[in-house]
């Protein structure tokens, strides 16, 4: 099964941003959240050049719902953009996932 994913960036300073990844449709496991942010880093390696992009993977239906991964400081930086509507999401055109 394809999953529903949106996209948007935080900047953290200049020349460095921290992509951040929505699941819209399911609660993921551990492992699928593993899956989608090193496939993801991949897809930026490869269209960027970035070495090591810092990924954060958010899933939830409401603010008291949401859970974030990643690197504890990104995460912290899009927690702060999102209660801040500081984030524009858009649809990530790109298979993330695998299909079932």
């Amino acid at each position: 099964m394809t999953r529903k994913l949106m996209y948007g960036t935080v900047i953290d300073r200049p020349r460095k941003v921290i992509h951040v990844v929505r699941v819209i449709d399911a609660i993921l496991e551990f492992p699928e959240i593993d899956d989608i942010a090193e496939k993801l880093r991949a897809y930026i390696l490869s269209k960027y050049g970035e070495q090591r992009p810092d990924v954060v993977i958010v899933h939830g239906n409401s603010r008291e719902s949401l859970r974030l991964f990643g690197d504890t400081y990104a995460v912290t930086r899009v927690r702060g953009a999102l209660f801040n509507a500081a984030v524009t999401f858009s649809p990530l055109e790109v298979e993330l996932t695998d299909r079932s």
